[in-house]
Order: C-alpha cells, then sequence, then structure tokens
C-alpha cells in the first residue's frame, strides 16, 4: 500500500497543470510544492519564476512543435478560467517586429509555416503603416509589424498557476505545501522525503521542478538542462503615460543578432496596486548550478549590466517611457540540449520528468502539464504527441 498512486513534485506552471490533467482521469494524487514567498529578498529556499503578473501567449512561432503546444494551452485558458472562477488571460495581441524575411530559415518566414498549418490569422503591417497602427511604439524603419490579434495577448502566470490548483484540489487532488528533497527508487514503489521532515510513498512520481530539478537528489541522474539566470526591467506607469500605452499588445522585436530580440509586455497592475511595463531579453547566458546560487540570484534585482542595457533598448523603442521610475527583478530559465521540454521516464521505471521551459513554456504549459500526465497515467507518450522530440537527455 502507499499514500498515493501519483506523487507530482513541484507546484508550479507544468505541475499543476499535469495535476488538473491527472485528476480528470483518475484519483490517488498529490502535489507537492511550496507557496510562493511573503519576501523573496529573505527566502532561502526554493523558487518559482511564475511568480509574475505578465507572460506572452501567442501561437505565431518559428518553431511548429512549440506554436502546437500553444494552440492547444489557448484553446482550454476559457474552460480552465470557468472552472476555477479565476480570470488570468488578457487578448491584447501578439505584435512580431521584424525585416521581410529572405530566407527559410528566417524566423519570420518559420513563423508563417507554422501559422499556416495552425490556422492562425496573422496580419503583416508594412513599415510606413507602424506609426498610426501601434504610436506606442518608435520601431526600427525597415521592420514590418506581423499582428496576431485573437487567441494572443498575455497570460498572468500567478493567477494561472492558482487555477490549476484550484481545479486539481476540485477534483480530489491532495496539495501538500512542502518542498520535496530526496526520491528514492524502492523498486515496488517511490519514496518522497520533504524539507518538512515528512515521508510520502506512491507509485509513479513526476519531477516538475523547473530551474531546481537538478538542484536536488530527486531524479536518479540529472538531466542535460542548464538554469541560467534573467533579468526583467519595469517601468512604473503613471496614468498620463497609462493612456500613451493604451491597447498596446504584446511585443516581440527581432533582431539580426539573437542576443539583442526583446520581449514587452503591455501596462499590467501589479500586487502592489501600480502598474508597469515590462521588458526583457535573450542575451544573458550566466549559468545557475546550485542552489545557494539559485537562491542568491532569485533574492536580486538581477544584472545591473543587463538593467541599464534593457533600460536603454526600451526608451530607444518607447520614447514616452522617459521619466518613468525603473525597477527590475530576477527569474531562471530552465534550456534543455534539445530545445524542447523533457518529458519522459528516467532509468527508474517509476520516476518520470517533465522540466525544461527554455524560457518560452509559459503559454504552453497547460499542454506540456497535458502530456505530463498523460506520461503517467499510459505510461508513454504517443508520436503524434511529440514523443521522440520530447525524450529526456540524462547526464
Amino acid at each position: 500500500m502507499t499514500d498515493f498512486k501519483y506523487i507530482i513534485i513541484g507546484a508550479g506552471m507544468m505541475g499543476a497543470a499535469a495535476a488538473r490533467h491527472l485528476s480528470q482521469v483518475t484519483d490517488g494524487i498529490a502535489l507537492i510544492g511550496p507557496e510562493e514567498p511573503a519576501n523573496r529578498k529573505n527566502h532561502s529556499g526554493v523558487f518559482a519564476s511564475h511568480y509574475d503578473e505578465a507572460r506572452i501567449t501567442r501561437g505565431f512561432d518559428g518553431d511548429p512543435i512549440w506554436g502546437t503546444l500553444a494552440v492547444r494551452s489557448l484553446a482550454r485558458y476559457s474552460e480552465i478560467e470557468v472552472a476555477s472562477g479565476i480570470s488570468f488571460y488578457s487578448e491584447v495581441g501578439c505584435l512580431f517586429s521584424g525585416e521581410e524575411p529572405i530566407s527559410d530559415t528566417d524566423y519570420v518566414r518559420r513563423a508563417f509555416a507554422t501559422a499556416s498549418m495552425l490556422d492562425l490569422d496573422i496580419e503583416t503591417v508594412k513599415p510606413d503603416a507602424m506609426p498610426a497602427r501601434f504610436p506606442m511604439f518608435t520601431l526600427p524603419p525597415a521592420q514590418n509589424g506581423y499582428f496576431e490579434a485573437q487567441n494572443a495577448g498575455y497570460v498572468n502566470p500567478r493567477a494561472l498557476v492558482k487555477a490549476q490548483v484550484t481545479v486539481a484540489q476540485k477534483q480530489g487532488v491532495s496539495v501538500l505545501r512542502d518542498t520535496a528533497i530526496r526520491v528514492n527508487d524502492m523498486s515496488s514503489h517511490v519514496l518522497v522525503e520533504t524539507a518538512d521532515g515528512n515521508s510520502y510513498t506512491a507509485e509513479k512520481v513526476l519531477v516538475a521542478a523547473g530551474g531546481f530539478t537538478n538542484m536536488a537528489d530527486i531524479l536518479p541522474r540529472p538531466v542535460d538542462m542548464a538554469a541560467t539566470g534573467r533579468t526583467i526591467v519595469f517601468f512604473e506607469l503613471d496614468e498620463a503615460k497609462q493612456a500613451l500605452f493604451k491597447n498596446m499588445p504584446s511585443t516581440i522585436v527581432l533582431a539580426d543578432n539573437d542576443d539583442d530580440i526583446v520581449y514587452i509586455l503591455p501596462p499590467v497592475r501589479y500586487p502592489d496596486g501600480k502598474v508597469y511595463l515590462k521588458i526583457g531579453g535573450e542575451g544573458e547566458k550566466s549559468a545557475i548550478s546550485s542552489l545557494s546560487d539559485a537562491v542568491s540570484w532569485f533574492q536580486s534585482d538581477g544584472n545591473l549590466a543587463e538593467v541599464d542595457y534593457l533600460t536603454k533598448r526600451a526608451l530607444s523603442l518607447m520614447p514616452n517611457l522617459a521619466g518613468a521610475p525603473v525597477t527590475s527583478g530576477s527569474c531562471v530559465a530552465s534550456i534543455t540540449k534539445t530545445g524542447y521540454p523533457y518529458i519522459g521516464y528516467t532509468e527508474a521505471p517509476n520516476i518520470a520528468a517533465l522540466t525544461g521551459g527554455n524560457f518560452v513554456a509559459a503559454k504552453s504549459s497547460d499542454e506540456i502539464g497535458r502530456l505530463g500526465a498523460q506520461l503517467l497515467f499510459d505510461g508513454a507518450l504517443q508520436e503524434r504527441e511529440f514523443a521522440a522530440a520530447m525524450a529526456p537527455v540524462f547526464v
């Protein structure tokens, strides 16, 4: 006899989604993960990168797998909102800004191929029409706009996770607000030990611990995945500046150098009652390999050089931000060797991994979680669900 049939370790975006989906088809499920810390500056345990109010969601993507994962997730947003009573999705559209593609390998050309495959409606806005159409921006003059108006915008990741957990609990999932520190393969079952000194047994365990996956003794072998620190910059908007950025879509500004790509979230009200516009980038490569390094990073306000770069970049793209107070924050991206999430079993047949957001998974987390639930319940993914692409790579 075990305490549970299934234990999911990690109550973040993937783990919470997996718990909701799994509890639609079976019982005996526990979801283990701590609450968000009240004060990240003095918190010394694990963190989650969903502690935020806005993440871009869209189907227009240069990779057809990521586009498919996003579209499948988007199709269920309304269902989750209704079932939980929690709103988390804002359909403000998503704008890409980039030069006319000249090669089939260009991101925009690949994204249009994905859009065709998924029947997405993408409008091309020529450079001379961009200022009137999107007056909040001063974008590079040679760049077109590629605008996805429907089924695109942003999700509130905090609220999405809360919604997933709420529905999972309604469906019988036991939510244990604790931190798993050790997973033991006992051959006939799995034993999970926690930071609070508790032990739980299950027939199978799914590890969905994000950037912390390799920082505790919870997999038989580490997955081949790098945890990298990322810096985010916030511009606080008063009422006058909020009016200037009204009707702004979620935006991604492409560049010749991938490290110069930036993403921009429209004005969003945060828990402190203030409205912020957020910008982040792709350039940081810092590796975080230990729990202590990860905790120090999450307690920080990010990399000061990156803050300076993103601030200048934002002001060049949105001059009306001038004078707005600037603050910054930090999060962690989990980058896998394959560029896709790892969804598969380890060398221990009762322990599986569900990790690797690759800095783009928030919008796709519900479908990624569904695949993790299917892995547990059916024992494997099918090829139509990207089984080969999702196979974990271990160190």
